[in-house]
Formats: structure tokens, sequence, C-alpha cells
């Protein structure tokens, strides 16, 4: 790989697999780490329910034999979807959580860039998040320092704010009239709650499908009121931002709506999706004269409804602004891993509280690995 100047425009492919287990997403930006120039090519790769079950298998562990398969896993999906790109100089690889605790354990990304280094031939940055951790961050959301440069690259001339659908929801305050994402004021960003992480289990447990497509269940249910008003107790709603969760942290939320039909309780966890975005909305510094929506969730008319009716500004998907929801946050992991190739902060404390600007990420190339191996 040749060394990264200042203004060296980078064609780097990024790669996400998030906490909804439905595969992953690999996406081609050019940037310099700072201004994004433009975007490439991008692939999908869907996980084979025998794989998901694996993934699912390794959630909250640490260690073990159901980790080192779930691993596997990861790398091979991995491999086989980055090597479909041609002309890539880059590759930043996220990997798949499979625990997350900040103030304890740390962080955890399954699958080695390393390897995928020596799979692929190409430089890999990954273990984004572990650097954060290790300096008092949340170690997430790491994807608001490229909402700011988005931001910048729509031109937008007032605070807005990014929203991503995940498993987790997460948002990203920002105001575009800062110089740079680490500045005081620029950025704040959290983890709002469960986002389609509680309903894709409801599905996958109850009707044995990965999903509720377009909403289509909660759109003939009620919602129990009771179940979102206790959930709303919950102490996330109470922690000042930055905060981030665990995919699991909410665990109990699958309880609490057992005893629902099918219908009511795909509506009633939407609705608790929908809250804690209201709730964080409420977190912003000043009001955002918009929300964008990233991610699975923003396909979902229900949920876009109900985050609709509990915000004060306009919403609508990412593509209104001539983004790509489905791969932003692959996108996000290419320009990150060109920062952290040129020495640049990937996370500040308003983005995920860590004690002052950190760069993130380990540069694996290839064959350091063999070397390593001896």
């Amino acid at each position: 790989m040749r060394r990264i100047g200042t203004g060296d425009r980078i064609r780097a492919l990024g790669a996400m697999s998030g906490t909804s287990l439905d595969g992953v997403d690999a996406a081609v930006i050019e940037t310099d780490g700072e201004t994004v120039f433009g975007f490439g090519e991008s692939a999908y790769r869907p996980y084979s329910e025998g794989e998901r079950d694996m993934l699912r298998a390794a959630l909250g562990r640490w260690e073990g034999e159901e980790v080192e398969a779930a691993a596997e896993v990861v790398e091979t999906a991995h491999a086989e979807i980055l090597s479909r790109f041609e002309d890539i100089e880059l590759i930043g690889f996220h990997g798949q959580t499979f625990a997350h605790d900040p103030k304890g354990r740390g962080t955890h990304q399954a699958g080695s860039g390393a390897i995928l280094a020596e799979a692929l031939g190409l430089p890999v940055v990954w273990d984004f998040r572990s650097s954060d951790v290790r300096f008092g961050g949340e170690g997430a959301p790491l994807a608001p320092f490229y909402h700011f440069a988005l931001a910048k690259f729509i031109g937008a001339n007032a605070p807005l704010a990014f929203l991503n659908l995940g498993g987790v929801g997460n948002l990203t305050f920002v105001d575009p009239g800062f110089a740079r994402p680490e500045a005081e004021g620029a950025l704040l960003a959290f983890d709002t709650g469960p986002a389609n992480a509680p309903i894709n289990d409801l599905m996958q447990a109850r009707l044995g499908l990965a999903q509720d497509e377009g909403g289509a269940l909660a759109a003939t249910g009620e919602v129990a009121e009771a179940v979102v008003a206790h959930f709303l107790q919950h102490p996330h709603f109470f922690r000042m931002a930055p905060k981030s969760l665990d995919r699991d942290a909410f665990a109990d939320l699958g309880r609490a709506v057992s005893e629902l039909s099918d219908a009511d309780a795909a509506a009633t966890l939407t609705a608790c999706a929908a809250a804690s975005v209201a709730a964080g909305m409420e977190l912003c510094p000043t009001p955002p004269a918009r929300l964008l929506v990233t991610g699975g969730g923003r396909h979902n008319p229900v949920m876009m409804a109900m985050i609709a009716a509990g915000c004060d500004c306009p919403v609508a998907p990412v593509e209104d602004a001539g983004l790509d929801g489905d791969m932003m946050e692959a996108q996000a992991f290419a320009y990150l891993a060109v920062r952290v190739a040129r020495g640049m902060p990937t996370s500040a404390p308003g983005s995920t509280g860590v004690r002052a600007a950190v760069g993130g990420g380990t540069l694996s190339r290839p064959g350091e690995l063999a070397v390593a191996l001896g």
C-alpha cells in the first residue's frame, strides 16, 4: 500500500456485518479521510440460515468453541464478498459484534483482519473500537465521523441528525458549521435503544421468518402502551449521551410481549423502537432541521410513521438526500479505514464519550501474518 498523504484520494472498500445478523454489506468510496469525493460499487452477501444460527450461538460470548466457529463464518463470508471488488487500495473490516461491555470487559468484534489481509492480498484496517474503549469511550457508535463528512457532502447548512435503524438504533447530531468532527460541539452521538433486533428475534422465534417485512404484521396489531411505558423506565434512558448498548441489553423486552398475539407483539416492539428515538431526539443540543434515516428499519413504514409522529422535525430516508441507506455503515468503515491509515482520529468525546479525540483500528498488511506465524 502506498503511503497516504494529506489530500490523497483513496479508493477504499468497507464492510459491515450488523447486529441484525442478516448479512454482509460492502461498499466503495473515494476519500482522503476528510472529504467524501464520491461513491463506488456495492454488494450484499446474505448469511444462510445455518450461518445465522452459528452467529446467534456466539452472541454475548467472549470466547469458546461457538465464538471460534462463528468467527470463521464471519471471515469466510467477508472474504467471499470482498474478493469481488477490483482496484481497491484499502479495506475497512468491522467484524461481527458478539459482546459489548465498554465499562467492563470491553468490546468484542469477531473476525481477524490479518487473516483477511492474507486471503485478499490487500491491507485491512480492523478492530476499530478497542482503542476508544481503552481511553474511556463507549466504543460506539463509530459512524458519526462519517456522518459529519456526509453532512458536508450534501451541503447541509443547518444542524441535522442521522438515525441508523439496525439491530440497535443510533443517532448522530451533526453541526456542519464546524470544520472538523472532533471539534467540541460538532457531534453528539449515542445508541437510542433497540430497533430491529427484538422484532427480528420475535419473527424468527414465532414464525420462522427473518423480519417483519415492510411492517406488515405490526400494521395489523395494537400497541400495548403499558409495555412501552415500562420500557421507557429502563436505566439507559436516564443516562446522558454519549452512551451505547449491547444487542441484548433489552433482552427482557421479548418476555414483556410474550403473552401478546404475534401482531400485537410486533406492533409493540416497533412502538418501543420509535419511543426510544423520540427520547433520543430530546438529547440533541438544538432541534435538528431534519432527521435522515438509514439502516434496514427505514424500509418499515410502520416504524417510520411512528418515529415521525414522535419528532418535531421532518423525517425521511437518507435517499431523499441522495445517499445510500443500505450501504452507509459499510461506507463508514471504508472512510474510517483511510483515517486510521493517515493517523487521524476516528472518535471524540462528543461521539463516544472518550476522554479525548482518539484514532482506533489496527492496520494489517499481506504477509505480516505469515511472518508472525514463522
